[in-house]
């Protein structure tokens, strides 16, 4: 884990995110004092997506899966 202040991460951020990509934590300090941490996030590309994870939390209608009258006719023509 490193601590930067935020001129410095300014200054040299393509560095910083080199590091965390690798798996470093970064610390954001203001004046020396930390208030955020920048780390590499777990769930990005890592792991399967799971099916069904909006279960039962939106109900769609009869008309979104009725075809397009438009979109039907650029496939099939006039």
């Amino acid at each position: 884990m490193i601590q930067i202040n935020i001129n410095e991460a300014k200054a040299k951020l393509s560095k910083y995110t080199k590091m965390v990509k690798a798996g470093e934590t970064v610390i954001l300090c203001d004046r020396n004092k930390p208030f955020a941490e920048i780390r590499p996030l777990d769930r990005w590309g890592n792991a399967p997506r799971v099916f069904g994870l909006s279960k039962g939390m939106f109900n769609l209608g009869p008309e979104f899966f009725q075809a397009d009258a438009e979109i039907e006719k650029m496939f099939h023509g006039e």
